[in-house]
């Protein structure tokens, strides 16, 4: 595996990628609005991301994570080439799953998220492009 991004809880995605782009050259790669979030990519080289999370509809969980923390990150996403095989090695491991099976995420890859009280505190994601 190998880190494909870490996703940041925001207010202003738009005005957190003036600053990133700045300060880190990371371009504008991907943007969408998917279950009730502005998601933007910003790339950092060698297939890793700035994920940049700012919800746009009520009751989502990035609101609450921003109401409950002020911002920050958020989780960290790992790629992985087989995410059924990783989630049933994280299930061995006795690591509690958020997602039991994977679900449909940003730029239509699957995902499948570990419960942070089994990782340490560390919100992970599993991510299959």
């Amino acid at each position: 595996m190998r880190v494909d991004h870490v996703g940041v809880a925001t207010t202003d995605a738009a005005e957190l990628a003036d600053l990133y782009t700045e300060l880190f050259d990371a371009p504008v790669a991907h943007e969408e609005t998917f279950d009730g979030l502005r998601v933007v990519f910003l790339e950092l080289g060698e297939g890793s991301y700035f994920e940049l999370l700012e919800p746009v509809d009520d009751g989502t969980t990035i609101g609450r994570y921003l109401e409950e923390s002020g911002g920050g990150i958020h989780h960290v996403a790992l790629a992985t080439e087989d995410i059924e095989v990783a989630l049933e090695t994280a299930r061995g491991a006795g690591v509690e799953l958020i997602d039991e099976e994977p679900r449909g995420g940003a730029w239509g890859h699957d995902v499948a998220f570990l419960h942070p009280k089994s990782t340490g505190g560390a919100l992970v994601e599993f991510v299959e492009h």
